[in-house]
């Protein structure tokens, strides 16, 4: 991996605000009722074992606290390998989320499953 990124790929803050807000667009709209399984193609690759949100994020945590623990002008305090254990520790749980995408294995299969009742007012 390289020291440095081009000033093209190294992401900026609006990127990561970007993200986010495309994620508030997300929960707005699934907050609107659409069809579960067109509500499961958009939350499925947030899930995903391998590149989800939460081995994503969990990364992000440790690659920061890596960062910030690394650079030579950080003041080596006990504060700070206390803050950086709590980054580490903040890390772990996003990580253990992961099996999130076992939860739409099962949900993708009971939607496609499970027949509506003949007589059901649900929709």
């Amino acid at each position: 991996m390289p020291d440095h990124f081009p000033d093209d790929v190294t992401p900026t803050p609006d990127d990561i605000h970007t993200v986010t807000q495309t994620l508030s667009r997300l929960t707005e709209y699934l907050r609107e009722g659409p069809d579960p399984d067109q509500a499961l193609a958009l939350v499925e690759p947030l899930l995903d074992e391998y590149t989800g949100i939460p081995i994503q994020l969990g990364d992000t945590l440790r690659a920061f606290a890596r960062a910030v623990l690394d650079h030579p002008e950080t003041p080596h305090t006990p504060d700070l390998h206390t803050l950086i254990a709590e980054l580490r520790t903040a890390a772990w749980e996003q990580t253990d989320q992961h099996n999130l995408h076992y939860t739409l294995d099962e949900l993708r299969t009971l939607l496609r499953t499970t027949p509506e009742p003949e007589d059901c007012s649900c929709r």
